[in-house]
């Protein structure tokens, strides 16, 4: 699967900090060719290594968040440690780290140490609130971030508690916000040979998927709010249920498709009712269309709904759980599964996207073992003597 060439081959980067924000964007140019070496703490490493479900003493969530990544151990809280780490950074395209602000200016590591050394590095620094403004300072995970980005107070049923994913969603899209921020960086230092910084908070990357949310409160006072399984304003796009007690997710808010979706649930009279022709009458009879779907799909099963609705070609489908995903045939064919081995027993880890047809990513390996790649690294590229290795980790420092 790795035969072609991949578009960040040539690439070095170095990832610091742990789970998921930070080290996601490095997932994401490591699938798609850049030499990514992680710096792990010795010991246990990145925290992610333990988290949730485990194999062996190692968590699955590690096995794909640390794909074709290189593991290094160095303890930064040593000066020993954060000298190797400085001359990786100096040899290094991008660094990616997401300490809390003002940790890596006080380990001596801040962007503005590699600004002569180094000065075509792109520096990425992911955090919960960014490096300016007031709140800079404080701890911010996703979930807190979630909040104040604006996605929970628009996630859920009105009347009930916000809910969440049961996903790190705002960790990964700041992960996605620092890969896009770092490639936009990259295409810059090709014109100008000059790094920059890369400032990506979670907070702002889950703002960023508000949509209209700003601009229709600023012109029109207007507090957009949870609406349950429905999309404010657009009629009809909703959660039905089925005879077998599945559920089909409807999406037929165009008006040439409405009108087929009513025709293909046997209710004419709606899909030529002159209120309904337009968006804006839709939703001013959102009940009235709610309520004939879930009454014409409650007498029915969800595969017969589905074959009705791919025959009258309107947008619809079920609500998978893993189980489902892994079983269907599009995401095989669509080559969404790459299986590794570990130790000799075989994983699934999903592919990512984007898909391109000249230069595809891949996956060349699970996440490693922790400080497997210590040789490679800080002996043949470093030039660490093995007394020196050895010494080094006798003080704990690897």
């Amino acid at each position: 699967m790795m035969g072609a060439s991949r578009p960040l081959e040539g690439i070095r980067v170095v990832e610091l900090g742990q789970l998921i924000a930070g080290p996601f964007a490095g997932s994401v140019l490591a699938y798609f060719g850049a030499e990514v070496v992680k710096v792990e703490p010795p010991g246990g490493g990145d925290a992610i290594r333990g988290w949730r479900v485990l194999r062996d003493g190692t968590s699955y969530f590690w096995r794909m968040l640390g794909r074709n990544k290189k593991s290094v151990t160095l303890s930064l809280r040593t000066e020993e440690g954060r000298a190797l780490a400085r001359r990786l950074i100096e040899g290094a395209d991008v660094v990616i780290e997401n300490f809390r602000s003002g940790a890596m200016e006080a380990w001596g590591l801040g962007p503005e140490k590699f600004r002569e050394c180094n000065p075509g590095l792109v520096y990425a620094r992911v955090s919960g609130y960014g490096q300016t403004g007031p709140y800079s300072a404080r701890p911010g995970y996703a979930s807190v971030c979630e909040g104040i980005g604006g996605l929970r107070y628009l996630n859920g049923f009105p009347g009930e508690a916000p809910v969440r994913p049961n996903l790190s969603l705002g960790d990964t899209l700041a992960g996605l916000h620092a890969a896009l921020g770092i490639l936009l960086a990259l295409v810059e230092r090709g014109k100008s040979s000059r790094g920059q910084l890369v400032d990506v908070a979670i907070y702002e990357s889950v703002f960023n998927m508000l949509e209209s949310v700003v601009p229709e409160y600023d012109g029109e006072g207007l507090v957009r709010e949870p609406s349950g399984t429905t999309l404010t304003g657009i009629v009809p796009t909703n959660t039905y249920p089925c005879r077998d007690g599945r559920h089909v997710i409807i999406g037929g808010n165009g008006d040439a498709i409405y009108r087929r979706l009513m025709r293909a649930a046997d209710r004419p009279d709606l899909a030529d009712d002159p209120r309904l022709a337009h968006n804006a009458g839709r939703v001013e009879h959102e009940k009235l269309i709610d309520g004939a779907l879930a009454e014409w799909t409650g007498s029915l099963d969800l595969d017969d709904v589905l074959a009705r609705l791919a025959e009258a070609d309107v947008p619809a489908g079920p609500i998978y759980s893993v189980a489902d995903i892994m079983e269907d045939p599009h995401y095989r064919a669509r080559e969404m599964f790459h299986r590794v081995e570990i130790d000799g027993e075989p994983l699934v880890l999903p592919a990512m996207s984007p898909r391109l047809d000249a230069t595809p990513g891949g996956t060349e390996w699970p996440g490693p073992e922790l400080g497997s790649h210590n040789r490679e690294i800080l002996e043949e590229r470093l030039g660490l003597g093995k007394a020196e290795l050895e010494a080094l980790r006798a003080k704990g420092v690897l």
